[in-house]
């Protein structure tokens, strides 16, 4: 039998909530698997089994002894160790082999040495740092920034680092619990486009459908204690599981109204696109959710934003306006030359890079960041509805969303806040209750909530989805598709983007414009791209321009002594790999010394022969030896002149 991932009448409960009763699932090697569920369902309890931390209630867990298994690490240590270094540690046998090697050396125990070189050339040892510098890049990190230490990083950076490892590590079975929460639109594509050349069986917890529909080809549902498989990706899924829905009633008069609403909105579109390449995208996209309407029948959460009490038209206009930050040690532009009107009724999507300004542009648009130079007018009458990630933080997490809603509206009646709060499936209890163990999804519903109530004409919202599971997700596209109002949305899940924007514009380059094509024209451009990529921090990438003069400068000095260095460092490099070839010999040789037979009457003649080598070898290392000190002599006194 091939090796496979088999759960046969699986049980298993944590403390007295069973998860799993009697389930049944077969994985076979190479599948790319998405691992989907209610939050609680157990994916994350699942990942704790197949690695071993855990085990069955009842039934069988059965996947190979021999696998390695890859996963990314939950803590990141606050080490004086740099993120290069650190991505490499991922690669535990590599990591395992070097320290052998010291040993060995420390023991000047040549035959263990040479298969100890033998086995590092075999593990691509010499390979590692560029695998790593390739895996940190795609992640966002520059290449600066690779030799920074860890504990410089914040949070969602460690993160990426943690990614880095899990990716590095030579693996039969990865796993991935939410890859995509600290990463941006470019680092998801990239990393997509990694993990569907990864040979080994994948098992993907994730709440973006985009990135489930590019890389699975498996979908497993966590469904009332059991395990199901269905064939294909996400957005097969939902087909296969939207017609099953349909077979209720109920269910299906709830699809009813959800198709209607979609209708209208549709409605509303088609009389607006009549060109570019990308709304003939987003037409297909409507359609698509038209024809899957009946999967919103299981949703146990939807909302609507209320329609805008006034719109003021133009809503905002920048005119030549340079947004970023101030410092003490002076201005710290990010975005110059900004020139923009946002009219009534427009839906853009911002696109760019990390680090490129999307959120610096949307702090601008709000007025958290004054301008530096330039001008923002406001239309009267003007609501702005603004989300972003540090939003949460502003939440009072000793108060309870009924108290955030009366700070809101304190003349409202309490019962009419109560029913709004519980329209956000915050009822009963929850609505008087402190929000501090709330779920970071719960907030960010919260959050929505009282954006909600506020009747806003323009949505300006960054990353609104991070923390929200993907019947929250699908609510808020929903919402939004039916929101009669001005969206500007940065986001990297792409079906968000798609389903709720008319247009997308793209920050680059320190400026704001247009961008006539669809999220697969992005692709290509931010691929294209990609070796200019901004640095990831924002107001870092504000000095970007002083920081363009003095690499200039450092380019022109590090010219000089290229002419220098590169015949000492091609010299170094055959050094190595001579001193690589005599060091197997030598292994080789004192290997076969070490046998009782060599010293038999019959094997005379060989042994005078080794060890004339033995003698030659070692004459060889030792003038080798010299000589690559002498030219790392030589190379070190070049680089403190640089």
């Amino acid at each position: 039998m091939p090796p496979m991932i088999r759960f046969q009448s699986l049980t298993l409960a944590r403390g007295t909530k069973p998860l799993f009763e009697k389930a049944d699932l077969v994985l076979n090697p190479g599948e790319k698997a998405g691992l989907i569920g209610a939050n609680g369902s157990g994916k994350s309890t699942l990942f704790a089994l197949l690695r071993g931390e855990l085990h069955a209630d009842g039934g069988e867990a059965d996947f190979p002894a021999s696998w390695r298994i890859a996963h990314v690490a939950q803590e990141t240590p606050a080490l004086q160790r740099s993120a290069l270094d650190y991505a490499i540690d991922g690669d535990t046998t590599l990591r395992k082999l070097d320290r052998e090697l010291e040993e060995a050396e420390a023991r000047h125990d040549g035959h263990r040495m040479g298969e100890l070189h033998a086995a590092l050339l075999d593990a691509d040892a010499y390979t590692a740092k560029a695998r790593a510098e390739t895996l940190l890049n795609g992640l966002g990190f520059s290449h600066s920034q690779m030799n920074e230490h860890v504990a410089s990083f914040s949070g969602g950076w460690r993160m990426r680092l943690n990614l880095a490892q899990a990716l590095m590590c030579p693996s039969d079975l990865l796993l991935l619990d939410e890859p995509t929460n600290h990463l941006d639109l470019d680092a998801i594509l990239w990393l997509e486009d990694w993990l569907k050349r990864y040979p080994g069986t994948l098992i993907v917890i994730s709440h973006d459908r985009d990135f489930l529909d590019g890389i699975a080809n498996v979908i497993v549902h966590i469904d009332e204690r059991k395990l199901k498989r269905y064939g294909g990706n996400y957005s097969a899924f939902e087909t296969q599981r939207a017609a099953n829905l349909a077979l209720s009633q109920a269910a299906y008069e709830k699809q009813s109204r959800e198709r209607a609403h979609l209708q209208s909105f549709i409605d509303r579109f088609k009389a607006k696109a009549t060109k570019a390449k990308q709304a003939q995208s987003r037409m297909k996209m409507l359609e698509k959710m038209e024809d899957l309407a009946p999967i919103h029948a299981a949703a146990a959460f939807s909302f609507e934003f209320r329609e805008p009490e006034r719109a003021p038209n133009p809503l905002l206009v920048l005119e030549k306006v340079s947004a970023g930050y101030r410092t003490e040690a002076g201005d710290k532009p990010v975005l110059a030359h900004l020139d923009l009107t946002l009219q009534a009724g427009q839906r853009i999507g911002l696109l760019g890079v990390n680090g490129a300004g999307k959120s610096t542009l949307i702090k601008t648009l709000v007025g958290e960041l004054p301008p530096l130079s330039g001008e923002v007018r406001y239309g009267k009458g003007l609501a702005i509805g603004y989300f972003a990630q540090h939003q949460l933080e502003m939440l009072r997490h000793d108060q309870s969303p009924l108290w955030h809603l009366n700070k809101l509206a304190p003349n409202e009646k309490e019962q009419d806040l109560r029913n709004f709060l519980g329209s956000f499936n915050f009822a009963g209890d929850m609505a008087t209750a402190s929000i501090a163990p709330f779920s970071g999804g719960e907030k960010a519903r919260l959050a929505l909530a009282l954006i909600v109530w506020q009747r806003p004409n323009l949505l300006l919202l960054d990353e609104p989805t991070n923390h929200l599971d993907l019947e929250t997700r699908e609510a808020l596209t929903v919402a939004l598709a039916q929101f009669e109002g001005t969206l500007v949305l940065v986001s990297h899940d792409r079906h968000l983007l798609r389903a709720t924007t008319d247009e997308f514009m793209i920050v680059a380059e320190g400026g704001l414009k247009p961008f006539d094509g669809d999220l697969d024209d992005y692709r290509d451009w931010m691929f294209k791209t990609r070796l200019d990529r901004p640095e990831a921090d924002e107001q870092e990438t504000a000095s970007r321009i002083d920081r363009k003069a003095e690499r200039r400068a450092e380019a022109e000095a590090r010219q000089k002594l290229s002419a220098v260095r590169k015949p000492i460092e091609k010299r170094i490099a055959q050094l190595e790999q001579r001193l690589d070839s005599l060091n197997i010999r030598k292994s080789s040789i004192d290997a076969r010394l070490a046998s009782d037979d060599i010293y038999a009457d019959a094997n005379k003649e060989e042994l005078k022969l080794l060890l004339l080598e033995q003698a030659d070898v070692a004459a060889e290392l030792e003038t080798v030896e010299s000589e690559w000190l002498e030219q790392h002599d030589a190379l070190e006194a070049l680089s403190s002149l640089a």
